[in-house]
């Protein structure tokens, strides 16, 4: 079964974080990727840019808008994304939990309802 773990937490810019800010979140992350892969439950992950970078397209009235920033306006914003495939909900969340991210914001955990695979939708199992 797919999940996604969606991190959400607060936006430093490089300054804010500083350079020992930056080798600590690398490194925390680099580490949390390789333990997914080494598990063979890893099958994607995605460090997104800052929020300022974002994009939102939605249709209102029937017209499509397009409107620079984020769609929602909150303290932590999503930051990036691990797609994992493990057995159950229970496996999910005890990788969710040793998410970095999870000291400075949620960790959603969504299971995936389909997935493209060469091409094709295929139903999440």
């Amino acid at each position: 079964m797919r999940y996604t773990l969606l991190l959400h937490y607060p936006e430093m810019s490089p300054e804010e974080l500083g350079p020992e800010g930056q080798e600590h979140g690398q490194r925390a992350f680099g580490a949390y990727a390789a333990t997914l892969h080494a598990a063979g439950v890893l099958v994607s992950g995605e460090v997104l840019q800052p929020s300022v970078a974002t994009t939102t397209v939605r249709s209102v009235d029937g017209a499509l808008r397009v409107q620079d920033g984020p769609f929602a306006d909150t303290k932590e914003q999503l930051g990036g994304t691990f797609v994992i495939d493990v057995p159950d909900l229970d496996a999910a969340l005890a990788w969710a939990r040793q998410a970095p991210s999870a000291e400075w914001g949620p960790v959603e955990v969504r299971p995936g309802a389909v997935h493209v695979v060469d091409g094709s939708w295929t139903p999440n199992a």
